[in-house]
Parts: structure tokens; C-alpha cells; sequence
């Protein structure tokens, strides 16, 4: 299975942006799928995650409440909302999946998301 992510872009604070990731190949029911990103001069963090057949979300504290994870079985998509953006936001948007949150083990491409403020 290869993931690959688009979407991001430029946007100022306040906006919305939404990011997908389409993985080639079968995705169990009992998996996890989610986005992770990486700030300039910082770690890369968790920021959302899904697990696939359930549908169950989680969200890092700093994300809750502006962003929306989903997925699409069909189109074998997961997408990732992003409203009222904030500059901190600013980052490299990495998708993910694993057995679960914890266990990623496949990774796509980063999708830059930049938000002036």
C-alpha cells in the first residue's frame, strides 16, 4: 500500500484548507489511518486519526474543534479539514497508517500547509 497526500497550500489565518490522501491498495477494516505534521524547527506531532472500519476519530487538543478527519471507503481516501487556520498551524502535513494510531507504519509524501496571519 503507497499513500499519497494533497492539498495543502497558502492560506491566511482564519481560512480553511482540506487535505486527502489516497492509498493504493487495501486497507483492513482494523486499521488506523491519520496525519501527523511537522512545524519549522519542530518535532513532527500527531494531529488526527481514524480508524477505518469503526470510523472512530481522535484529535491532538490543539486541533480540536477546527479540524475534521474522515474517510471515504469507497475512494480508499482519508481527508483531513482544516477551518479557522491559525499561523501555528504551519507545518508539513504527513498521512499515515498502521495497525493503529501508535503504529504507523506507512507513510506519504508531506503536503506543505502555510497560514499567514
Amino acid at each position: 500500500v503507497q499513500l499519497q497526500a494533497s492539498g495543502g497550500g497558502l492560506v491566511q489565518a482564519g481560512e480553511s484548507l482540506r487535505l486527502s490522501c489516497i492509498a493504493s491498495g487495501r486497507i483492513f477494516s482494523s486499521a488506523s489511518m491519520g496525519w501527523f505534521r511537522q512545524g519549522p524547527g519542530k518535532e513532527r506531532e500527531f494531529v488526527a486519526n481514524i480508524r477505518w472500519g469503526a470510523g472512530t476519530t481522535y484529535y491532538a487538543d490543539s486541533v480540536k474543534g477546527r479540524f475534521t478527519i474522515s474517510r471515504d471507503k469507497g475512494k480508499q481516501t482519508v481527508f483531513l479539514h482544516m477551518d479557522s487556520l491559525k499561523p501555528e498551524d504551519t507545518a508539513v502535513y504527513y498521512c499515515g497508517a498502521g495497525a493503529s494510531l501508535g503504529d504507523y507504519t506507512l507513510w506519504g509524501m508531506g503536503t506543505q500547509v502555510t497560514v499567514s496571519s
